[in-house]
């Protein structure tokens, strides 16, 4: 009788672990069908063919742009003849003889309002605008003391961006870039520092000159460093070894 009830309770173990298998299974086949399918991310694909669409007609094809920029800085009503060069289009010829004043016929812009005639003849230089004199062309030359050095040999050179004058014509661009010596200054002299060092160095007169504030309140209260500060700037001055508060260079007797 023992027996049959072990073989019973075995059996029954073995049927329970069989149907726990079978449930095991269905459950790990389920579950990778469901991961599979929540990859799938059909809006993407639309939303990537719908932005195409829309770039490529964002722009009309063969769409001419009318630049209008001039009409800020033409003046109403002004005389048609005394118009600048960004307000009128002339024809120039670029076979004249380099160097002549040749004349153009001009016409005034679109959408500019102007008295008298808006046709006209205006001189012009035949030259390109690189070619043209200085007092012709203006070029945004500022202080660039930091990135460059005079004691290097040959000295150094700064682009600087030019534009020929407004009243002037002349042949190609009107602005372009230039290079420049850099021997820049901001007009502080070398022969005056150095006088006022030696005459009034020791109230620190000679720092105040050149924008060292600082160092010429120090110099004024400790009266030149009693005599030893006021020396030593005197040579320091004299060798440029002490400069301008911004680093530009001294305009020396001699330039």
């Amino acid at each position: 009788m023992g027996n049959i009830l072990y073989h019973i309770c075995t059996l029954i173990v073995i049927v329970s672990q069989a149907h726990s298998d079978v449930n095991n299974g269905v459950l790990t086949t389920e579950t990778p069908v469901e991961q599979s399918t929540s990859v799938i991310n059909l809006p993407k694909v639309k939303e990537s063919t719908n932005s195409n669409v829309t770039n490529t007609t964002t722009v009309p094809p063969n769409t001419t742009v009318v630049d209008l920029s001039y009409l800020d800085i033409c003046p109403d009503n002004a005389p048609c003849e005394n118009l600048g060069a960004n307000c009128i289009q002339c024809k120039l010829n670029y076979y004249c003889v380099y160097g002549k004043i040749q004349e153009a016929k001009c016409t005034v812009k679109p959408n500019i309002s102007c008295t008298g005639n808006k046709e006209f003849k205006r001189p012009y230089h035949c030259r390109y605008g690189y070619q043209l004199s200085k007092e012709l062309v203006s070029c945004d030359i500022i202080l660039m003391a930091s990135k460059c050095s005079m004691k290097k040999s040959p000295p150094e050179l700064y682009m600087a961006k030019c534009s020929v004058r407004d009243d002037v014509l002349c042949l190609g661009n009107r602005t372009f870039n230039k290079k420049f010596p850099c021997n820049w200054t901001s007009g502080y002299k070398w022969s005056t520092a150095l006088a006022l060092s030696v005459t009034l160095g020791g109230f620190g007169v000679d720092r105040f000159y050149l924008g060292l504030w600082r160092q010429g309140m120090g110099k004024l209260f400790s009266f030149g460093g009693l005599g030893v500060w006021t020396i030593v700037d005197v040579i320091l001055i004299a060798v440029g070894y002490v400069g301008p508060h911004d680093d530009s260079l001294y305009i020396y007797p001699w330039d």
